[in-house]
């Protein structure tokens, strides 16, 4: 089965995130939208620690999108910078805060950093 946003927020999001940078701080909320229906999901982000709660109060960043897309960025089958720039998501308020969601959502599998990538020329660790 396949893991739905609404579960990975629950499950996996809140703690500790040491590849946020440490001076990132603020708020997001996620709007998931399907069938007419809107579920709000609230992220405090302080110096590399993620809080989620449930809530629709006024955010830094506002991210809208089906739910469909939220599930494949929970998924790694996404990126938010990819869903973005299809128009997949809107977001409203302080853009700088939407990159920090590609560090709390998971990458896809089997992808590596480049760094990892450039301790050999062939590229193969």
């Amino acid at each position: 089965m396949a893991t739905s946003a609404g579960h990975y927020l629950e499950r996996s999001v809140s703690g500790r995130h040491p590849d946020l940078p440490e001076t990132t701080c603020g708020t997001v909320r996620l709007d998931i939208i399907e069938d007419g229906q809107t579920e709000h999901w609230y992220l405090t982000l302080d110096r590399q620690h993620v809080e989620v709660d449930r809530s629709a109060e006024h955010a830094d960043l506002v991210v809208r999108a089906d739910r469909a897309v939220f599930d494949r960025l929970a998924t790694g089958e996404d990126h938010i910078g990819s869903a973005l720039l299809r128009n997949d998501v809107t977001v409203q308020g302080d853009i700088r805060l939407l990159m920090s969601l590609r560090r709390i959502f998971p990458g896809r599998a089997g992808a590596r950093h480049p760094r990892d990538l450039a301790g050999r020329p062939d590229g193969r660790s």
